[in-house]
């Protein structure tokens, strides 16, 4: 951004009223989203610094990096080692603003066997359609997020990044920008509650084994194997993300309060 954008979209950017910390992150992230939505912030941006950042907010800085985590895991940023926070250049699926799914499932009472029975139909036909359509590029694309996974076995919420980092390539080696859109809106809303979780994820070695045999179904050329590998994984990641939400007790925990 030249001077005068950076003075303009720092003008943009409103601190953010003390609430439980997942909310203030959600709140985080929501803002960056509006501000790209505006044209505060375009692609190719960089955001200010952390600590800039999170002053302007007025929010912790473990709180605006959850915020960004988010966004960077559903593709809208992108974090670069010693150059910063960008907003991803739209040269990728389209984005679908989940805040839609978010409000019908609030209304409807959507439960978490639905989104992740959707989930399951749209990813099915995905992975099927990769086997049939991945490029080289997009296969290494693949091959380095499993290997991010692998090396973040002990550090969930990286995991987590990588996740879905994964499956998004997965949806755009589909070649169909519609189903891909699609998915990274359920996705979206799967992520928002399993990050708050993921922290108590019980065996990320087998969650990364599963992840191997989309991959490899996928470099094979094998549709069918590819539907029922990422079936198998999405039926554990259900099973998982339950466990995830129990505490000791077998009941569900609410999340932590923001200090």
């Amino acid at each position: 951004m030249t001077d005068t954008r950076i003075k303009v979209a720092n003008e943009g950017f409103k601190a953010i009223a003390p609430k439980r910390r997942s909310k203030v992150a959600e709140a985080v992230a929501s803002q960056l989203r509006e501000m790209i939505q505006r044209g505060e912030l375009r692609p190719g941006d960089r955001l200010p610094p952390e600590r800039d950042l999170a002053k302007l907010l007025g929010v912790s800085r473990p709180t605006l990096r959850a915020g960004i985590r988010s966004l960077a895991a559903v593709g809208v940023l992108q974090a670069k080692q010693g150059a910063g926070t960008f907003v991803v250049k739209a040269d990728g699926p389209p984005a679908l603003d989940s805040s839609s799914l978010r409000l019908m499932a609030s209304l409807h009472g959507f439960t978490p066997a639905e989104m992740f029975e959707a989930r399951r139909a749209l990813e099915m036909a995905i992975a099927a359609l990769a086997a049939e359509r991945a490029t080289s590029d997009q296969l290494a694309t693949m091959a380095e997020e499993l290997a991010g996974m692998y090396a973040s076995l002990d550090n969930p919420e990286q995991y987590l990044v990588h996740d879905v980092r994964f499956h998004q390539t997965v949806a755009e080696a589909s070649g169909n920008r519609i189903l891909a859109a699609l998915m990274n809106m359920v996705a979206a809303v799967l992520y928002d509650v399993r990050s708050k979780t993921v922290k108590r994820a019980r065996d990320l070695k087998e969650s990364a084994e599963m992840h191997r045999r989309i991959y490899r179904a996928i470099r094979e050329r094998n549709p069918e194997a590819a539907r029922n590998a990422m079936r198998d994984h999405l039926l554990r990641a259900q099973r998982a993300q339950e466990l995830e939400e129990e505490g000791p007790d077998g009941e569900v925990e609410e999340a932590p309060a923001d200090h």
